[in-house]
């Protein structure tokens, strides 16, 4: 249940508040004052303030300043009078999530912000657990998502980790395919063994053979030792072939063999060996075609296509970004000894409207670009360069410094919404999915921004 305080000493906005709030997901504390707020504050982890900016004791955006200094990663929403404004828009570098003026005009864009502000509070708590618990088991980075899809494909990985038997994983570039085979490898019997893995278009035709293979003394050089390939070495573990589409013809008909005959021979030998490995292969093609235009076996394709598995593109799972986001924003703010606290409402639903051709590895060098350039406030897209990337937001919706920041806001939520019901063909509840908010809030945006009539 997400734990939310007002802070506000006008009865009428607390009775507002009481009853846009009343669900069984939501518990509501209320104060009139900075004193009694300290004290809620003190006791209780929030997930969400919310408070008045004039108080009869001090200023909203003050006592922010001392929650933030007590919990750095407190997100709070400020309650502001049209003449303070200013004063709002340059507390958002400093964290402040978002503002609302008085008087509440619309109450389901209030209501939205406040879920965007719990969205987003949700995602924070899941990246320090997901650091904790990396730290403690020393664990690979896991596959991270809670969209409908990768939940879908963590369950049938673990379903099929035990079974030994073989894995062909297909999927975009940078999609996570060699994470998907490493999460299998570990939750498998074979955990305890080794995990071996190498790219089938990265290196040579020779050299991915001896690789594989191994080679007997003196192949490539006079007196050169016999070394053994990886069939050899992933002995009672996990072979990986990333890429197999880019296996030549060659080697596509040795392999056929060894999966046949589960024996092989060193390069320039003849003496048969065994090997008890798991073969776990990926594609970023469609191997279908790939048999169609003559360059892949369709023998050697039966026979890895064993378990198939798809790893989504990032355009299809877009409720993982705002996690992903921040998951790399942690990363890199240790790699670079940042401080940098979060992104602006603007700059992530900038990130999650984007197409990203590079799918999470794009999204990865975006985050750590920003993190470099950040002077450890909120990153914004300015520091995420979104007008030199092909992204689904316009580069006119980038905030104009002549305009007031309201103006700014009303023109990048015009052209955000329209390009955002554009891309999901005019199916509105399509697009409160990719947008993260709710159907009936998202008709409010639309119709308030003249891009829908009533």
């Amino acid at each position: 249940m997400a734990k939310i305080l007002l802070v506000d000493d006008d009865s009428f906005v607390r009775q507002l508040f009481k009853g846009l709030l009343r669900t069984n997901e939501i518990a509501l504390r209320t104060a009139s004052n900075c004193a009694e707020a300290r004290r809620e504050f003190r006791t209780t982890d929030f997930n969400l303030v919310i408070l008045d900016q004039r108080l009869p004791d001090g200023k909203g955006l003050e006592l922010f300043s001392e929650m933030r200094a007590e919990r750095p990663q407190q997100l709070a929403i400020l309650i502001t009078g049209y003449g303070e404004i200013r004063e709002a828009v340059s507390a958002l570098r400093m964290g402040l999530f978002d503002y609302l003026t008085k008087p509440f005009e619309n109450l389901d864009e209030l209501d939205a912000a406040i879920r965007r502000a719990l969205e987003t509070d949700r995602a924070y708590r899941e990246i320090i657990s997901l650091r904790e618990e990396l730290q403690a088991n020393d664990r690979h980075p896991p596959i991270i998502g809670r969209s409908g899809k990768i939940e879908r494909l963590l369950l049938q990985a673990k379903q099929i980790a035990p079974l030994d038997t073989t894995v062909l994983i297909e999927g975009e570039s940078g999609t996570g395919k060699e994470l998907l085979a490493r999460q299998i490898h570990r939750q498998s019997t074979r955990s305890n063994g080794p995990f071996l893995e190498i790219n089938c278009g990265g290196v040579s035709e020779t050299l991915l053979e001896a690789t594989l293979f191994g080679t007997e003394q003196g192949v490539f050089a006079s007196g050169a030792e016999p070394s053994s390939g990886y069939f050899e070495k992933a002995d009672g573990g996990t072979l990986l072939l990333d890429e197999i589409s880019d296996m030549g013809a060659k080697l596509q008909a040795s392999l056929l063999r060894v999966l046949q005959e589960r024996s092989f021979a060193r390069v320039g030998g003849t003496v048969l060996r065994t090997s008890n490995f798991r073969l776990i292969c990926t594609t970023n093609k469609t191997l279908v075609d790939e048999i169609k235009a003559e360059r892949f076996r369709s023998d050697l394709y039966y026979r890895i296509n064993v378990v198939a598995m798809r790893v989504p593109p990032l355009r299809e799972r877009r409720e993982d970004i705002s996690v992903l986001a921040l998951y790399f924003l942690d990363q890199f703010n240790c790699k670079f000894g940042k401080s940098v606290p979060g992104l602006t409402p603007a700059a992530m639903a900038m990130l999650e409207s984007a197409y990203w051709a590079g799918n999470v590895r794009e999204l990865q060098h975006a985050i750590e670009r920003a993190v470099a350039v950040s002077t450890d406030q909120f990153i914004t897209p300015i520091e995420l360069g979104m007008s030199e990337r092909k992204a689904d937001i316009p580069e006119s919706a980038i905030t104009d410094p002549a305009l007031s920041f309201r103006e700014a806001r009303e023109r990048f939520e015009k052209e955000y919404f329209t390009k955002l019901l554009q891309s999901a063909g005019g199916n509105v509840s399509e697009a409160a999915r990719r947008a993260g908010i709710a159907r009936q809030n998202l008709y409010s945006y639309v119709e308030r921004l003249n891009i829908i009539k009533k």
